[in-house]
């Protein structure tokens, strides 16, 4: 399998976002946008897939909305690059992740085809300084721009901050699976050849 390690810079007039990342690291992880709560979610995101990841995000016009899309945006676009053509990868992965009274699911397939169904079931309007709104577009923002079939769901829970927090990690974990190299099928794993 090549290397799958790979850097960009999102430049927009709102925000400007570096990321750099190594598929198969150890969890040697860097994040930086100026909210805490984004830091803590992407960082949780990335040692859970056990990526290695450095990420710099700086909002120029001051807007929260702009900075959360533009880091959810980069990030999947950094993963979907480093994918390459994904031959070689185990393709679906599946995670059940609990965070205390929570509980959410993840299921993932890595074909280059984008869909995505995300049920976090956020009751308060705003979480650590986050809108619920903004959560709920950094969730999907993530999903359209990795170019992949993601279904997550958070099954139940009365926490919304934990509620969030295991969405993250079931997608993390789902990931990682989905990701890692098949050791059993070599090649492209579909009937089509192509992904």
């Amino acid at each position: 399998m090549k290397s799958r390690i790979n850097h960009i810079v999102r430049k927009t007039k709102e925000t400007e976002v570096s990321i750099s990342i190594n598929l198969d690291g150890n969890g040697k992880i860097s994040v930086k946008t100026g909210l805490p709560f984004l830091d803590h979610l992407v960082i949780s995101f990335a040692k859970h897939a056990t990526f290695d990841l450095k990420l710099n995000a700086v909002s120029k016009d001051g807007i929260n909305h702009h900075l959360v899309e533009d880091t959810a945006i980069a990030l999947g676009n950094v993963i979907d690059e480093s994918l390459g053509n994904r031959s070689g990868i185990v393709r679906f992965g599946y995670a059940s992740i609990p965070m205390d009274e929570s509980l959410a699911e993840a299921s993932l397939d890595l074909v280059r085809r984008q869909y995505h169904k995300i049920e976090l079931s956020i009751i308060r309007n705003q979480i650590e300084g986050i809108s619920k709104e903004d959560l709920e577009h950094f969730f999907r923002s993530l999903a359209q721009s990795l170019n992949i079939c993601m279904h997550v769901s958070v099954k139940y829970g009365e926490n919304d901050h934990h509620k969030i927090e295991a969405a993250i990690k079931a997608i993390a974990v789902a990931l990682r699976n989905a990701a890692s190299q098949d050791k059993k099928q070599k090649g492209m794993p579909s009937t089509k050849g192509v992904m």
